[in-house]
């Protein structure tokens, strides 16, 4: 029976590399998958997903106006599993239509991304997969400043953090650090 499953973590916590696993993993055993990716991520190109590490693979691009449940529906075969990397930029209507593919074409939906943003606070996708998701699955990293768990996303700007601004502000290392709770109250400023 297939499932809607939320895998999360912090920055660097290896959800993208992850979601590729995955995807080679069934690949090897000549089982299709699907992979998708948020429109608005544009780090390394609109359509891809791409690792830290230098792993790349293209994806379906998911945009506002993009009905999910339809564009794997029409596909010319059935895939064993749809994969989605940055699902924290999700919108409602996505979250209900992954869960409409695993509820109507039995297809196991995998969604790898945030759960919450530099000021703390859920992202749209997060919340409605946290609501939706039949298995949730945190992905575990250390802080950027000591071994601690990382639970949160610093943003960071010219050395300091960053508390207030856009919810959505694309970056990697050069912008926001995996931290724990104490560092993101009171980061460790290191010079340059």
């Amino acid at each position: 029976m297939a499932q809607l499953f939320f895998k999360y973590g912090a920055m660097n916590s290896g959800k993208t590399i992850e979601i590729l696993k995955v995807a080679h993993n069934y690949e090897e055993q000549n089982k299709p998958v699907v992979l998708m990716t948020s429109g608005i991520d544009t780090r390394d190109e609109v359509g891809f997903i791409s690792s830290r590490i230098g792993l790349r693979r293209e994806a379906t691009p998911i945009f506002s106006e993009t009905d999910v449940y339809e564009t794997v529906k029409s596909l010319s075969f059935k895939p064993y599993c749809v994969l989605i990397d940055e699902s924290q930029f999700l919108e409602k209507q996505h979250v209900i239509q992954f869960a409409k593919i695993v509820d109507e074409l039995d297809i196991p939906v995998m969604a790898f991304g945030l759960k919450n943003d530099f000021k703390n606070e859920l992202f749209e996708g997060s919340k409605y997969l946290l609501l939706y998701a039949d298995k949730i699955e945190e992905l575990k990293t250390i802080c950027w400043f000591c071994h601690k768990k990382a639970i949160m996303n610093l943003r960071m700007d010219n050395n300091k953090p960053v508390y207030t601004g856009e919810q959505i502000q694309i970056g990697g290392n050069e912008a926001y650090y995996p931290v724990c709770r104490k560092h993101y109250v009171s980061p460790l400023i290191m010079e340059i």
